[in-house]
């Protein structure tokens, strides 16, 4: 086990909040500048890191906890009431131009699987929307609301999907599926067991009482939960990360209110995935990402503006449903570009589609490279359109608004 290629990997993440401290008004999200460090101190350029046995597991790990942290803002009160049907038939209909864009792509020659394209297009960057729709005060507002229910759709659809059709483990549809059903079972299970658990005055005493010691309880819990139910989900043949999302998504219904109740609490799992494990990912990512396959002709280069098109297209043009909620054209303008944000998965999607010879390397690598290019472009350009909006309409003028999360 060496340190060497870690500290400098560490080095890089302590090192982007700076650089993005030095430009304030660029709302360029950390994991882009993360990713590109690592391509720049990695074999594809100055060679200076290598990602080595220890770096790729902290990567590993730190892909399923950044999933877990989305699978943790997803608030279902938003599945409810004509908002949630919004987002229904926005999702709905990413699924179908996602679908016509990746066998488009395929009689063209320029996809191995339209599936697995397609299902990396459907997805939306959760944990990267999040901090810019609440550095720009839209957070709470119909827009805001709207693109992280959107996101948390598109984000729920694409793991589910990436599991279900691409997995090592296991072989089957039918099988999956009934494996699939298995562990909503038992899914189901754990929260049921767990909200029980909480009315214990026992127990909720004494986890109360050693949440802020040295015992750090819910966190141990937390850890034990992730963990658990990314070994599950491998036991029965999916991939680490299907639990780890799933394990967000439980926690948030076994403790809808803990944003509000101990915000420490969340505070805490921030400090863990985004200070330390969520980086190492990102870093890594770059790292490894195949320049060398981008930049071999000419032809897959002109394919990144092409994924970018078709990321806007599949997620975007969705969007234009949400002006049954009263939105306006810019903020309609702003919510298609955000909602066509999408990287984590992307490079979770290719990673696993390179090791299972569904996509090529050059095509891994333009893919990725569309998915970079919409974090640095799509945000640019719809923060300033959210920032001419005006006031946002008040609760319950419009007639599908979606009720506010808790901060967490």
């Amino acid at each position: 086990m060496s340190y060497d290629n870690l500290v400098i990997v560490l080095a890089v993440a302590a090192a982007v909040p700076f650089l993005l401290a030095l430009v304030p008004r660029l709302p360029l999200p950390g994991p882009v500048l993360e990713i590109v460090a690592g391509v720049v101190l990695g074999p594809a350029v100055l060679n200076w890191v290598q990602p080595d046995g220890t770096v790729e597991a902290l990567s590993v790990i730190g892909l399923g906890f950044l999933l877990f942290l989305a699978g943790l803002e997803i608030d279902f009160e938003r599945w409810r009431g004509p908002a949630a049907r919004l987002v229904g038939l926005g999702l709905a209909g990413s699924i179908a131009l996602a679908a016509a864009v990746g066998w488009s792509l395929d009689l063209a020659g320029l996809a191995e699987s339209p599936l697995l394209v397609g299902i990396a297009l459907v997805a939306t960057s959760l944990g990267l929307l999040i901090p810019v729709l609440k550095d720009a005060g839209a957070a709470d507002r119909p827009v805001g609301q709207l693109v992280i229910g959107g996101a948390s759709a598109g984000e729920f659809c694409a793991v589910i999907l990436l599991s279900l059709f691409f997995s090592e483990h296991a072989s089957g549809l039918a099988s999956r599926l009934l494996l699939l059903l298995g562990l909503a079972c038992l899914t189901v299970l754990v929260v049921v067991t767990s909200i029980r658990a909480t009315r214990s005055r026992w127990l909720s005493r004494t986890v109360t009482g050693l949440a802020d010691t040295s015992a750090q309880i819910r966190v141990r819990l937390t850890m034990l939960l992730i963990v658990g139910l990314s070994a599950l989900a491998m036991h029965l043949g999916f991939e680490a990360v299907l639990g780890a999302f799933v394990a967000g998504a439980v926690l948030r219904l076994i403790d809808p209110d803990a944003g509000s109740r101990h915000p420490q609490f969340h505070t805490k799992l921030d400090g863990i995935g985004y200070g330390f494990l969520v980086p190492v990912f990102f870093v890594t990512s770059g790292i490894q990402f195949d320049l060398v396959a981008l930049f071999a002709d000419a032809g897959t280069v002109l394919r990144v503006p092409l994924f970018l098109a078709a990321l806007l297209l599949v997620r975007g043009l969705p969007a234009l449903l949400y002006r049954g909620a009263g939105l306006s054209r810019a903020e309609l303008v702003a919510a298609g570009l955000l909602q066509a944000t999408s990287l984590p998965l992307i490079v979770a999607a290719t990673t696993i589609g390179v090791r299972l010879d569904a996509i090529r390397p050059e095509n891994a690598a333009a893919l990725v490279a569309a998915g970079l290019l919409s974090c640095i472009v799509f945000p640019l350009v719809a923060l300033p359109l959210l920032g001419r909006t005006g006031t946002a309409p008040a609760q319950g003028d419009g007639p599908a608004e979606m009720p506010g999360r808790p901060d967490s």
